[in-house]
C-alpha cells in the first residue's frame, strides 16, 4: 500500500511562492504528479515527473513558474511554485503512478489528501 501526504500550502500574495511537498510511504519507484482543483472547476494536470527523475512535464498554464522535483532517497516529491496567481488558487494533490510518466489523471493509482493553495490578489 502507498501513502501520499502533501504539506507546504498556505496563503500567499500574488507574485509570491510556496513549495509543496509530497512524501511516499510504502514503494518508491513511482511516476509522480500533481494535479489542482479549484472550486467549480473540474481537477486538472499541473505537473509529472517521471520515476528516474530525469523527464518532467508541465501545463502550458505553469511552465516557467513552476519546478518539479524528487528526492527518492527520502521518497519525496516537491513543487516549487514562484510568481504565483490568483488563477493558481486550487486544492492541490499528489499523485502517484506505476507508469514512467503521465499527465493523464486516469493513469495515477494512489493519491494524497490534498493541501489548499490560495494566492490572494
Amino acid at each position: 500500500q502507498v501513502q501520499l501526504v502533501e504539506s507546504g500550502g498556505g496563503l500567499v500574495q500574488a507574485g509570491g511562492s510556496l513549495r509543496l511537498t509530497c512524501a511516499a510511504s510504502g514503494r518508491s519507484y513511482f511516476g509522480m504528479g500533481w494535479f489542482r482543483q479549484a472550486p467549480g472547476k473540474e481537477r486538472e494536470f499541473v505537473a509529472a515527473i517521471s520515476r528516474d527523475g530525469d523527464s518532467t512535464y508541465y501545463a502550458d498554464s505553469v511552465k516557467g513558474r513552476l519546478t518539479f522535483s524528487r528526492d527518492s532517497t527520502k521518497n519525496t516529491v516537491y513543487l516549487q511554485m514562484n510568481s504565483l496567481r490568483p488563477e493558481d488558487t486550487a486544492v492541490y494533490y499528489c499523485a502517484a503512478t506505476n507508469k514512467l510518466i503521465a499527465t493523464i489523471s486516469e493513469m495515477y493509482a494512489y493519491w494524497g489528501q490534498g493541501t489548499q493553495v490560495t494566492v490572494s490578489s
